[in-house]
């Protein structure tokens, strides 16, 4: 039996400062199978960032178990691609060289490299702006040329850190329905933060919901609307039903 992509177990993090301790995971278990758009959602300062740099191999849990494709006991560095909130595009490298940029990091032979990179660009309908640099681009092109720098690193997993967040609303809705695109076509595993409940139910298979810090996870959203998704699926009464559900159980957590 294939095992999931990622497994997170009994994981708890709690950081020291000489005498002092701060409590920010309490023995979360998540499941993201292979293919599976996977979403974490709770109040801010939770500890959802904790969570994935936990999973990307930036820090260790205190307690618990992280396995990436079954494995728990090599590194996690290099095993999934992380994207942050912001795009960190860097700003004296064109479109396409800040595409290919995890491929340098990995010594991908630059020509090899140009080539991936171009396509990816041809594919998802960049390759008109291939030779900009970032300060000519718009916040939602940027977020575009991230995403797509993250796919080449590695397209087999993705961890997604709020990635739309400083968006307007309309282009926020673009990038979504650009992302699960991305995803289509790749086949990626994906765990995805938001603060946006609407986002969560739009994007995923399956919705995390943690709890005020200490994290701990307060219920698990099987969400059943078919796919391929639109945005008109978020007026089905399903759909109301669940973002009202989780929206009260947020904002109860949040006056916590």
């Amino acid at each position: 039996m294939e095992p999931p992509k990622l497994l997170v177990q009994g994981v708890s993090k709690i950081f020291r400062n000489g005498r002092q301790t701060l409590d920010t995971l309490a023995s979360i278990d998540l499941v993201v199978n292979n293919g599976e758009f996977v979403t974490v959602i709770g109040p801010s300062g939770c500890g959802k960032s904790t969570l994935f740099n936990i999973v990307a191999g930036v820090d260790q849990p205190s307690e618990g178990i992280v396995a990436i494709d079954g494995d728990a006991q090599g590194t996690r560095a290099g095993k999934a691609a992380y994207m942050p909130q912001q795009p960190l595009l860097l700003p004296w490298r064109s479109v396409v060289e800040n595409v290919m940029l995890g491929l340098d990091v990995r010594r991908v032979p630059r020509k090899k490299a140009e080539f991936q990179a171009h396509e990816l660009l041809k594919r998802f309908g960049l390759a008109d702006f291939a030779q900009h640099y970032p300060a000519t681009l718009s916040g939602g092109m940027r977020q575009r040329v991230a995403l797509l720098r993250t796919v080449l690193f590695n397209s087999s997993f993705l961890l997604l850190d709020e990635p739309f967040g400083a968006l307007d609303a309309l282009t926020r809705l673009s990038l979504q329905m650009w992302l699960l695109d991305v995803w289509q076509t790749f086949h990626s595993s994906v765990l995805f933060i938001t603060h946006d409940v609407r986002e969560a139910i739009l994007l995923s298979d399956r919705i995390y919901v943690l709890s005020s810090r200490p994290a701990r996870v307060l219920r698990v959203v099987e969400v059943e609307l078919p796919r391929p998704r639109r945005s008109e699926q978020l007026a089905l009464a399903q759909a109301v039903q669940l973002e009202q559900e989780l929206t009260a159980l947020l904002m109860k957590e949040q006056q916590v």
